[in-house]
């Protein structure tokens, strides 16, 4: 387990799904930035949401980057979220916008989305990843629907075949 930086819309989906919990055993510790939290807060930010940051687990630490690599034109959350996995060498960054996943790639830092984090979690017998998808779509999900589907495809395809009938 390791130390990753996460942007708002991963721990927004898992919360309002209910999979929040699956982090600490994927992760050590998150970590996110002054600009994440108070996004996480915003006061059009759904009440489960808003509540789960006002207490943030142990497992979940606030912290600013040093300096901000103002060369990548994305927005104030993402940029902060990359400034601080390159400056503390997380092991992955949790970002979904395909500007930031761009920019996080380009500055050579792993990228994980909330897709993937489920699909990992999958494939560690954590969650039912169908379950938790069919949650995921009844939230303001904004991810690509065959993005879902695919991964649900793929973990169809991991998990062993079920007995076959006479």
């Amino acid at each position: 387990m390791s130390v990753v930086v996460s942007d708002t819309s991963p721990l927004h989906y898992l919360v309002l799904c209910g999979a929040e919990g699956l982090l600490p055993d994927l992760f050590r510790h998150i970590i996110i930035t002054p600009t994440v939290f108070r996004e996480l807060q915003q006061a059009n930010t759904p009440p489960s949401m808003r509540q789960w940051a006002a207490s943030l687990p142990d497992w979940v630490s606030v912290q600013s980057p040093k300096a901000l690599n103002l060369t990548l034109n994305i927005d104030p959350g993402e940029t902060e979220a990359i400034s601080l996995a390159q400056e503390i060498h997380a092991a992955a960054i949790l970002i979904d916008d395909r500007a930031g996943r761009r920019a996080a790639i380009q500055c050579g830092l792993a990228v994980v989305g909330t897709i993937g984090l489920l699909e990992l979690a999958a494939a560690r017998d954590l969650i039912d990843l169908p379950a938790v998808i069919a949650k995921l779509r009844l939230t303001n999900v904004r991810l690509d629907p065959e993005l879902m589907r695919a991964a649900l495809l793929r973990d169809q395809n991991r998990r062993p075949a079920g007995p076959i009938s006479p």
